[in-house]
C-alpha cells in the first residue's frame, strides 16, 4: 500500500445485528476493523451527517498517474469555513473540471439529505485499463485538534469486493487546511468482469468511511458507470 502524502496550513478566518453493513449507527459502534471485514456494500449510511463536526471538504481531484492529466476536479468557491453550523460538501457546479467523456452528477450536492453523500461518476471505459490513479483531497479542520484521521474505501462490483484501500493521515492541526494525496493501485480485471462493469451501469460501487480518533464520523457512497 502506498503511504499518502499530506501537508497542512492555517485556515483563513471566517436493523440487523448479524449484518453490520445494514446497521444504522451513531458511529461509535462501527469500528475500522469491522469495516475492513465488510464483503459487500453497506445497504444504508452507517452514521448520521451530524456526527461530522470535525472536517469540511474543500477540493477534490483525480489524476492519471501515468501522464498526470487531471481526470476530474471539483472545488468550493471559497476556503472560508463556518463551524457553528458546519457546511455539507457544497460545490460550485462551475468549478467542476473534467473531459467531455467523464461526468459526475453533482446536481444534488446542495441537499441536506443523504443524497449529499452519494456521488455518481461516469468514466470512459478506458479508465478500467489504468494501473494507478492519484487523488488530492483538500480539507479544513475544526478548531480542536484531531489526533488521527483515517479513510477506508471498499470498492465492489455487484456484491464482490474488488479492492480495499486504507489511508491514514495522522495528526491534524486545529484550524488548518490540509492537502491529502493518495495513490490507488487499481485491480487487474478479467475480461468477463470488465465487460459486465461496462454493460451494467451503476453496478460498480464504493463505500468511503472516515474515522476521527477511531470513531466513524462520515460515510459516503459512490457509483460508477463506464461508457
Amino acid at each position: 500500500m502506498t503511504t499518502p502524502k499530506h501537508s497542512s496550513k492555517l485556515a483563513p478566518s471566517a436493523s440487523s445485528k448479524s449484518d453490520p453493513t445494514r446497521r444504522g449507527s451513531n458511529g461509535s459502534d462501527i469500528t475500522a476493523d469491522a469495516v475492513l471485514k465488510f464483503n459487500k456494500p453497506a445497504s444504508k449510511f452507517l452514521c448520521p451527517l451530524r456526527l461530522n463536526q470535525y472536517i469540511q471538504f474543500l477540493e477534490f481531484r483525480i489524476r492519471d498517474m501515468e501522464n498526470n492529466n487531471i481526470l476530474f476536479e471539483v472545488k468550493r468557491s471559497s476556503h472560508d469555513v463556518h463551524w457553528v453550523e458546519p457546511d455539507i460538501e457544497v460545490y460550485d457546479v462551475a468549478n467542476v473540471v473534467g473531459p467531455i467523456d467523464m461526468r459526475v452528477d453533482i446536481s444534488r450536492f446542495d441537499s441536506r439529505g443523504d443524497e449529499v453523500r452519494t456521488i455518481n461518476y461516469t468514466f470512459p471505459k478506458e479508465f478500467l485499463d489504468k494501473k494507478e490513479i492519484g487523488t488530492t483531497l483538500v480539507f479544513a479542520v475544526h478548531p480542536e485538534p484531531i489526533n488521527e484521521f483515517r479513510m477506508i474505501e471498499r470498492h465492489y462490483f455487484k456484491d464482490k469486493l474488488l479492492k480495499s484501500f486504507d489511508f491514514q493521515f495522522g495528526f491534524c492541526i486545529p484550524n488548518s487546511v490540509n492537502t491529502w494525496e493518495s495513490v490507488y493501485s487499481l485491480p487487474k480485471l478479467d475480461q468477463k468482469t470488465r465487460q459486465e462493469m461496462i454493460a451494467i451501469p451503476g453496478s460498480t460501487t464504493s463505500d468511503s468511511f472516515y474515522f476521527v480518533d477511531g470513531r466513524l464520523i462520515m460515510h459516503n457512497k459512490a457509483t460508477y458507470t463506464y461508457v
